[in-house]
């Protein structure tokens, strides 16, 4: 029991942090994107599953911490979908997010890309995004597939045209220098996801606009259907995705201008 001091005391449902704080938060956030729930194996997730099942009846087995109990609920969150009950295919887990997403987003990040490799990098991120949505939708009301499809395709759309159509401007742009134009080229990547993001979560889940999310009361049960519920949630998720792709697009081209920048003065320095 002594490995229990540092949890609190088992709240089914809630979260392990306080949600008060940012530290908490964060904490939090860390726990739902750990990668290590990825390899848990099936027994295992049973056995955290079944904890959790006697632990809502009230037949806990004695000796069961709440460092066990804390755990088995962060498995089962990680991998089952709180709505329908089922397993989330890993590659479209929250915890797959990074492993999964970053061999995308340095193909998004490559130099001197043509036309065509900006397309297919651009649509191979919001395959992924629309992926990730859909397995990660809130389920509580029936969504026709005919909506997820028609966000995919506008996120798509959105991302590949914002990314070739400012491409195509800068090189057209004669007035900047070719490294003044690389240097800019490097950002284009951030606006198309941005702006394909709020796209494809607005799609995909506007329909929860109209017909609003299920509500839910401390212990879990449904008190009622919220419009209000569902703008807060659609409009913090649209902000979240503009802002968690930031640090991966925006300060890589700033490393490496100021890198390039270094050489360049030192090489410079060297000539007699």
């Amino acid at each position: 029991m002594a490995e229990s001091g540092s949890y609190p005391v088992f709240q089914l449902g809630r979260p392990r942090y306080d949600q008060s704080s940012f530290l908490g938060r964060l904490r939090h956030f860390i726990d739902i994107i750990d990668p290590s729930t990825l390899f848990v194996s099936e027994k295992k997730l049973t056995g955290c599953i079944k904890l959790l099942d006697d632990y809502k009846r009230g037949m806990l087995p004695s000796g069961v911490s709440d460092h066990q109990l804390w755990e088995a609920q962060k498995v089962k969150q990680a991998i089952i979908h709180p709505d329908t009950g089922e397993k989330i295919f890993m590659p479209f887990r929250m915890s797959g997010y990074v492993p999964f997403g970053t061999p995308i987003v340095i193909g998004l990040l490559l130099p001197n890309q043509t036309v065509l490799s900006t397309i297919i990098w651009q649509w191979l991120n919001q395959s992924h995004n629309a992926c990730v949505n859909y397995a990660n939708r809130n389920a509580t009301k029936p969504t026709p597939t005919s909506k997820f499809l028609q966000g995919y395709v506008g996120a798509v759309t959105s991302a590949v045209s914002i990314a070739v159509g400012l491409n195509v401007l800068i090189q057209k742009a004669n007035k900047l220098s070719p490294a003044t134009r690389m240097i800019i080229q490097r950002f284009v990547p951030f606006p198309a996801v941005a702006c394909a993001n709020i796209c494809n979560v607005g799609l995909m889940r506007h329909n929860e606009l109209s017909e609003g999310v299920d509500v839910l009361d401390n212990n879990g049960n449904v008190v009622g259907s919220s419009k209000i519920a569902a703008r807060h949630a659609i409009m913090e998720t649209a902000f979240t995705r503009v802002v968690l792709p930031m640090p991966i697009f925006v300060l890589p081209p700033i490393i490496m201008s100021y890198l390039e920048r270094l050489r360049r003065l030192a090489w410079s320095q060297r000539l007699p």
